[in-house]
């Protein structure tokens, strides 16, 4: 590999920048929840919950016509994330966004304004 001399870079000092960048443990615990974000069906849940306080299950179940396994898959990975919690009432189980603020760092992500159109499941651009 090449490295830089004085003569084919500038130099800079990177010590501020490295400092600001978070530690191992904090940037494994970002990386997670990227990749349990980076399906479909989860987002989906997450567009979801995000329009409400709450979810049982079974109301997440038949919005997405998936069967119960499937989502049960994407819900425990979204709870290994710590991305939703989970209340069980009764025998049913209820779920909700740990932080909700999560869907504006989804928005500043794609970096446009969108409309949900949830009985499609379509994203589409607001004019």
């Amino acid at each position: 590999m090449k490295t830089c001399n004085d003569e084919d870079c500038n130099k800079i000092n990177l010590n501020p920048i490295l400092e600001k960048i978070p530690k191992d443990d904090e940037i494994e615990n970002e990386a997670e929840i990227i990749k349990a974000l980076a399906d479909p069906t989860r987002l989906k849940i997450v567009y979801i919950l995000s329009e409400t306080n709450e979810l049982c299950v079974c109301q997440i179940l038949e919005t997405l016509n998936k069967s119960q396994s499937t989502i049960s898959h994407h819900l425990n990975i979204l709870k290994k994330a710590k991305i939703v919690n989970w209340t069980k009432k009764g025998q049913w189980i209820y779920y909700s966004l740990k932080n909700p603020g999560i869907i504006n760092g989804l928005n500043i992500i794609f970096d446009k304004k969108t409309v949900y159109n949830f009985s499609s499941f379509k994203i589409t651009k607001e004019e």
